[in-house]
């Protein structure tokens, strides 16, 4: 019985982390006219619901997150804004949100490599 309990347990909980470990997806990806490329990526595993990054000539002109940590997701975009795509990616992937294994800037570096068709 005590064998029995300890893989359903285990069962559960792999369950659970897989779907907090889902895969993002592009909601749309757009081009402007003036060369600007604007994505919408649904975020996984995090509170915020969409990230809206505007590219221009590699380097981030707009980035926006709808709900989540008002205050840090402004953070994040008043300091990107500006920087190229690669830099981005190297300063922000891997950070962690307490005990999730993601955060906001990790989900923008997981888009902007997504966007890019780099594997992570």
């Amino acid at each position: 019985m005590k064998k029995a309990l300890t893989i359903l347990f285990a069962t559960a909980l792999f369950f659970f982390a897989s779907g907090n470990l889902r895969a993002q997806s592009i909601i749309s990806d757009t081009i402007r006219n003036d060369g600007t490329r604007i994505v919408h990526v649904k975020p996984e595993g995090v509170c915020s619901v969409n990230i809206e990054i505007h590219i221009r000539r590699n380097r981030i002109t707009f980035l926006e997150y709808t709900k989540g940590c008002n205050g840090n997701a402004k953070g994040i975009a008043a300091l990107v804004e500006g920087m190229k795509v690669k830099e981005v990616i190297r300063k922000l992937e891997g950070i962690q949100c307490g005990k999730r294994p993601t955060s906001c800037p990790d989900q923008l570096a997981r888009a902007l490599k997504m966007i890019y068709g780099k594997k992570e």
